[in-house]
């Protein structure tokens, strides 16, 4: 009589033994993998963990070359004294402290500040009271939309030659009209703040739509639930824009702000155009020189290599501490509407 044979823990048969040298079977789990199998476990591992740095290495391969080499090199021409075809001679502070003294500096700084403000402010002014009439339903909304845009895609060197013919002295439009008007000619570029009026109603023109665009996208994103809210409630829609719109897009004012103030602390291309032969240094007079000029007279119409480099780490100076205001009204505002939300 046949009988079945079966395992005493169970009813499933015992394993076959396996031939000497053979690799199937279980491993231990110190144990490393061998042959084809270890190598594409390797490669895994690399493809996990290095490939990613091979994607962004680009970029800080770019970033190091033209940004980070630069930058360190130019804070240790700042350091030296330094001429067009000369050897570098240390001079530790002494490029900085010649700035502290300097009378051209500081009107160069007076004028990079004046000119921002009145350039800035209603620059920000009208781009939000255009990016408030573009968020309502209008008729041809997308060609306004465009039009606001069109200034900051013309390029600075032809808005700035023909606003230079508009502020001419002798027969500029501007002259002509204000002839007509009964008064007397203006000499807007050899007179310190018509000059740099002219030059702030140049960066207004072209930085006005950009800024109402974005001004635009933030309004969009305001819930609706809100104006009608406030519709309901008697608002009528100046009370709905100072109410409701203002402070639900606070964080791209803020930051608008910002950025336009680093771009009127680098402004370089409007007033050395708008001054034609003597544009470099800020009109015959110094009356609106900027930051910017002034590292370029130094750099390369003087030599002075060492200034110019003290100059450009004075304006990265300046810009850290606009970004570090930014960020501390940042966290003020954020810390304000967690106590009001926790009190509410």
């Amino acid at each position: 009589m046949a009988t079945s044979v079966r395992a005493a823990g169970g009813g499933s048969a015992p394993p076959a033994a396996q031939a000497p040298g053979s690799n199937a079977g279980p491993r231990s789990p110190g144990q490393r993998p061998s042959g084809r199998s270890g190598w594409r476990s390797t490669l895994y591992r690399l493809d996990l963990k290095a490939v990613p740095y091979v994607f962004i290495a680009p970029f800080f391969l770019t970033f190091a070359a033209f940004g980070l080499f630069p930058l360190i090199y130019t804070g240790w021409l700042s350091l030296h004294r330094v001429e067009l075809g000369g050897d570098a001679q240390w001079r530790g502070l002494g490029n900085y402290s010649a700035l502290a003294t300097s009378e051209f500096f500081w009107n160069a700084l007076a004028n990079t500040f004046t000119i921002g403000v009145i350039s800035t402010v209603p620059q920000l002014l009208m781009a939000l009271c255009l990016a408030h009439l573009l968020n309502y339903r209008l008729r041809g909304r997308g060609f306004f939309r465009v039009a606001i845009l069109a200034p900051y895609a013309t390029s600075i060197a032809a808005a700035t030659l023909v606003f230079a013919q508009l502020f001419n002295t002798d027969y500029g439009l501007i002259n002509t009209v204000l002839g007509w008007l009964g008064f007397d000619p203006v000499a807007w570029e050899s007179s310190k703040w018509p000059a740099q009026i002219a030059i702030s109603v140049i960066v207004t023109w072209r930085w006005t739509g950009y800024n109402a665009l974005i001004y635009l996208a933030a309004m969009q994103a305001v819930p609706q639930d809100l104006y009608e809210a406030a519709a309901l409630d008697g608002a009528s829609r100046l009370r709905q824009f100072l109410s409701v719109t203002i402070p639900s897009i606070r964080p791209t004012i803020l930051f608008t702000v910002v950025v336009s103030t680093i771009g009127a602390t680098q402004l370089f291309g409007e007033p050395m155009l708008f001054g034609g032969s003597v544009g470099i240094s800020g009109g015959s007079g110094n009356q609106f020189q900027t930051l910017s000029l002034l590292m370029y007279e130094k750099g390369w119409v003087t030599g002075a290599l060492g200034q110019a480099s003290a100059i450009a780490w004075v304006m990265l100076l300046l810009l850290l501490v606009i970004g570090g205001i930014q960020t501390l009204v940042s966290r003020s505002h954020r810390s304000r509407n967690r106590r009001t939300k926790a009190g509410s």
